[in-house]
């Protein structure tokens, strides 16, 4: 008998280890889909949070409310990455934009004593905002339809940094200050944090205590919410307080500091627990009415009748026939999310302290391991099927749309398919296909995201002019527009760019910005902001990379001299005055 060799021997071995090891993580495999199966809805929570539950990174905080108890609470992840610092259920979390839903519960306090309206005109309590010809009302101001300009873009323009310390004072000041709006009252849905600070402003003018005393007082005392209250003062010491970062690398974090101290659109501290007491009171109501609750959870309506998703500090839309209300809120590195399930007595508090986290991506997921069973089964079939949609239909939606100054979509049909539409940012050498799922609607490639086509009017009757952006929990309107062709690299040339360089001023911001020429390209230059480059897009239009700053449209006298320009963020646009 032959012989068999050691090479041999070892290649058989390690032969049987491999199946071996592919059995048992078969084995594996199966046992945790079979537990996955199994497991709780507090447990699944477990599972999809543990990646969280680190000692070197920044992490998150949940609670989950249902039938009148707090059924879950823990934290994960560092609150002080420089002291190593846990959250816990308890940490104190700065929440951002949720602030909104406890200032207009303020307001809708003062409106049950009947000491104001919220179809009161704003200017009845705050004299000194600007007549802008029209009537601006508490309402608007609830439901973002003020057409005000939002203060930080405002506060960005005039040289700010998103770390400065910056009062609420200043903040008011400079809204003060504007003489134009962005658009008629209720002709639009707007978001803007001016609105909030304006509604904060007006309870403090009618109780005669600062919002942070009302609301403590009103709110936070009888709740038992102990660790909550609006940061009106930036040196303020608070125990247990969480940090705030922003990812590096994979590994790597750095500080993102908040040092402001605006309240009323912003400014609420709190922990998961004390938000929890606070989506309680929805269902077993300490403070506030029916009433109340019903004027913050009812759709609010443009003047033409038009409804939109955002209520009064709230907003609503249906999830797998389930009725959601819902707010987030982001400052700094700091994100958070509050959504109620009325009907189903359930709620989820999600804190986290790093930019980048994006809660959707849990609270939905959470829905689903508690309410399964009452939400309405998804028709795979339906959502699979294919929709034919003429050409001469697909045709009418191509052309270039305006989401936000500067962000346009370009939408196109593929030429060698005529059937496939697709959608790219200007700018962008990606782009992604349409999937019809109506006439008029589309999801974008694989994902949620989802965009649908609209006739306004405004151009022609005839035609599409108008394109909604579905973006989670945010839409977009965005206008057609017309791209002229022109000789780029002509309109580059040093000779026609010295036109446009200058000194610019506003006085609604009281800051300049000098426009010169380097290496070839415009450049706008401001004594405390970094150098922003402008790239010529149009014949008098330029883009930029600056949120803040993202268009300038240049303006000319009859004899086609430059006397200005308009400068536009992403919820605000302002004139400069060109000056010698």
């Amino acid at each position: 008998m032959k012989k068999i060799s050691k090479n041999f021997q070892r290649k058989i071995s390690l032969i049987l280890l491999v199946i071996l090891l592919q059995i048992n993580l078969t084995n594996l495999l199966e046992a945790q889909v079979k537990t996955q199966k199994t497991l709780s809805p507090i447990e699944k929570v477990d599972d999809l949070l543990s990646k969280y539950d680190t000692k070197n990174a920044p992490g998150v905080a949940v609670s989950v409310v249902q039938n009148g108890k707090i059924i879950y609470k823990k934290g994960f992840g560092i609150a002080n990455l420089e002291y190593n610092i846990p959250i816990m259920p308890n940490s104190v979390f700065s929440v951002a934009s949720i602030s909104k839903q406890f200032t207009v519960f303020c307001i809708l306090l003062l409106e049950k004593e009947g000491k104001l309206s919220l179809d009161d005109d704003i200017r009845k309590f705050l004299p000194e905002i600007t007549d802008f010809g029209q009537k601006i009302t508490l309402r608007n101001l609830a439901n973002h339809t003020s057409g005000l300009r939002e203060q930080t873009d405002l506060n960005m323009l005039a040289g700010a940094r998103m770390d400065d310390v910056i009062t609420n004072e200043q903040a008011y000041k400079i809204i003060k200050k504007q003489k134009e709006s962005n658009f008629i009252a209720g002709t639009e849905y707007e978001y803007s944090n001016s609105d909030y600070l304006l509604l904060g402003k007006i309870v403090e003018k009618i109780s005669g205590k600062t919002l942070a005393e009302f609301a403590s007082e009103r709110i936070f005392t009888p709740l038992k919410m102990n660790n909550t209250f609006f940061l009106d003062n930036h040196e303020k010491i608070i125990p247990n307080r969480v940090y705030s970062y922003t990812p590096v690398d994979e590994k790597t974090y750095k500080k993102n500091m908040l040092n402001h101290s605006i309240i009323g659109s912003t400014g609420l501290c709190t922990t998961i627990e004390d938000l929890s007491f606070w989506a309680l009171n929805f269902e077993n109501i300490i403070i506030g009415d029916t009433n109340i609750f019903n004027k913050m959870q009812q759709k609010s309506s443009l003047n033409n009748g038009e409804k939109i998703s955002y209520a009064l500090g709230q907003e609503i839309k249906t999830y797998k026939g389930l009725e959601v209300i819902f707010h987030g809120g982001g400052d700094a590195g700091f994100r958070s999310y509050l959504l109620r399930v009325p009907k189903h007595q359930f709620s989820i508090i999600i804190m986290a302290n790093f930019e980048g986290f994006n809660p959707l991506e849990i609270a939905y997921k959470i829905v689903d391991f508690f309410l399964e069973n009452q939400q309405i089964k998804e028709n795979k079939q339906n959502n699979t099927k294919k929709i034919v949609i003429k050409e001469e239909r697909l045709k009418s939606y191509e052309g270039n749309f305006e989401i936000l100054p500067g962000i346009i979509f370009n939408i196109h049909r593929d030429t060698k398919n005529s059937q496939k539409l697709y959608l790219q940012t200007l700018g962008d050498t990606q782009k992604s296909e349409l999937f019809a799922i109506s006439e008029n609607e589309f999801v974008i490639g694989d994902g949620n995201d989802k965009i649908s086509f609209h006739k306004t009017g405004e151009i022609s009757k005839q035609k599409i002019d108008l394109l909604k952006f579905q973006y989670y929990d945010f839409e977009y309107k965005g206008k057609r527009i017309l791209i002229v062709p022109f000789d780029k690299e002509k309109a580059q040339s040093e000779h026609l760019l010295s036109a446009f360089a200058g000194k610019y001023y506003s006085s609604e911001l009281a800051t300049e910005y000098v426009f010169t020429i380097k290496n070839g390209v415009l450049v706008a230059t401001h004594i405390r902001n970094e150098d922003i480059k402008m790239n010529i897009f149009q014949p008098n239009i330029f883009l930029t990379n600056e949120w803040f700053f993202r268009k300038v449209e240049f303006l000319r006298d009859k004899n086609s001299n430059i006397i200005g320009c308009k400068i536009s963020g992403v919820r605000a646009t302002i004139k400069f005055k060109k000056i010698e």
